[in-house]
């Protein structure tokens, strides 16, 4: 799969306010998927199931089973990447822009 199809996945994800009310959950801890269902009292478990689910597509969380228990790990590295790639380039090439403009009115 070509990194614009994960990045695309990724985007996906992040583009609902459920799910990244979820990954900020996940960001302090690992959480059951019965702990999110009980932080997410308006959603049925059928629908967190499925927000997990477009998570774990764009590897965003990982789950693991333990005993009856399916524990969800938010793993941040897609959203680290996709900050190198998309944020981080724009940010500097603005920030070189203002640093240009302030000098052209300083000087």
């Amino acid at each position: 799969m070509s990194s614009d199809d994960e990045n695309d996945k990724i985007f996906k994800a992040l583009g609902n306010r459920v799910r990244r009310n979820m990954l900020d959950r996940l960001k302090d801890s690992p959480q059951t998927t019965g702990a999110l269902c009980d932080a997410f009292p308006e959603l049925d478990r059928c629908t967190v199931m499925q927000h997990l689910k477009v998570l774990e597509e764009a590897d965003l969380v990982i789950s693991r089973r333990d005993g009856r228990e399916r524990w969800n790990h938010l793993n941040a590295i897609p959203i680290q990447q996709l900050h190198e790639r998309w944020i981080g380039s724009y940010a500097a090439y603005a920030a070189q822009g203002l640093l240009k403009l302030k000098q052209g009115l300083e000087g």
